[in-house]
C-alpha cells in the first residue's frame, strides 16, 4: 500500500466530507488503493453492525485501521424498519461533518450496488453535505472469480437477480436470460432452487458462499444436499451455454 507521500491529493480525505469507501467481498486485500488510502487519513469511521455484535465492516478492513479512529458503529435491527436507524446515522455523522472532520463510510462490497451506504448518501446530500461514493470490487465479481465462471460474453445479457422475488417472477427473469446472478438467497434459497430445477437450468448452476472468506463454499448447484440452509451471503451464477466463452 501507498504512504501519505505519495498519495495523490485527489484520493486523501478533505474535512467536512463524507465517503462511502467500498471495501470489497471479505478478503482484506481486496480493498482499492484509494479506499485504503483514505481510510489511513479519516477522522471517523462508520459502518453498520448487527445490533448485538460484530461489524463484519469493520473486520474485513481491521488490518488497515490506524488507532485513535474515531468510529461509529450503526446498530441494524434485524426486523425492524431500517428508516429510522439511518435517519439517527446521518444526524450522529453529519454533525463530524459540521465540525470539519472527514468521516469514512464502510461499505461491504461496492456501496452502489446494493449498498447499505446509498440509504445515508441520499441522507446526507439532501442536508446539504459533501459526500463521495469510491467503488469497490462487489460480491458478484468476486463470487465469478472464485468460481472460474465468467459472467457474460459476446452479446450476452446478465441479469441480476434477488432471491426475494415471487416464484413467478424469478421464473420470467431466469426463462429470458443468456446469464444471471441470483443474489439474497438466506431463506429464499429452497423456492429459488425449485425455480431453477424447473426450468432445466441446474447443470448450468453454480453456487457460492462467503466468497473470498476463510469460510468460502462453493459447488456446483445439483451437488448440494436437498436441506442445504443458505446464509445470506451466498449467490447462485447461471450461464445457459455453461461456460461463457464457448
Amino acid at each position: 500500500m501507498s504512504d501519505a507521500a505519495t498519495t495523490p491529493a485527489s484520493a486523501l480525505p478533505v474535512a467536512g466530507t463524507a465517503y462511502g469507501l467500498g471495501i470489497g467481498p471479505g478478503e482484506p486485500d481486496l480493498i482499492t488503493l484509494k479506499a485504503y488510502n483514505i481510510l489511513q487519513k479519516a477522522d471517523v469511521i462508520a459502518y453498520p453492525a448487527l445490533e448485538d455484535g460484530a461489524s463484519l465492516a469493520r473486520q474485513i478492513v481491521a488490518p488497515h485501521v490506524p488507532d485513535g479512529r474515531i468510529e461509529i458503529a450503526i446498530r441494524i435491527t434485524m426486523g425492524q424498519p431500517a428508516d429510522p436507524i439511518y435517519d439517527a446515522a446521518a444526524l450522529e455523522i453529519g454533525e463530524y461533518l459540521k465540525a470539519g472532520k472527514s468521516v469514512a463510510v464502510l461499505c461491504e462490497g461496492d456501496p452502489f450496488f446494493y449498498g447499505s451506504f446509498m440509504y445515508l448518501f441520499g441522507r446526507l446530500a439532501e442536508a446539504g453535505h459533501p459526500v463521495q461514493t469510491v467503488p469497490g470490487v462487489s460480491s458478484m465479481m468476486a463470487c465469478a472469480a472464485q468460481l472460474g465462471a465468467p459472467l457474460a460474453a459476446r452479446n450476452d445479457v446478465l441479469q441480476v437477480i434477488p432471491g426475494p422475488l415471487s416464484e413467478e417472477r424469478l421464473r420470467a427473469q431466469l426463462g429470458d436470460t443468456d446469464a444471471a446472478a441470483i443474489i439474497k438467497l438466506g431463506r429464499h434459497f429452497a423456492k429459488v432452487r425449485k425455480v431453477i430445477e424447473e426450468l432445466g437450468l441446474t447443470a448450468r448452476a453454480r453456487y457460492i458462499e462467503r466468497a473470498t472468506l476463510e469460510t468460502q463454499k462453493m459447488v456446483p448447484l445439483g451437488d448440494l444436499p436437498e436441506d442445504t440452509i443458505a446464509p445470506y451471503f451466498s449467490m447462485i451464477l447461471i450461464h445457459r451455454r455453461g461456460d461463457a466463452w464457448r
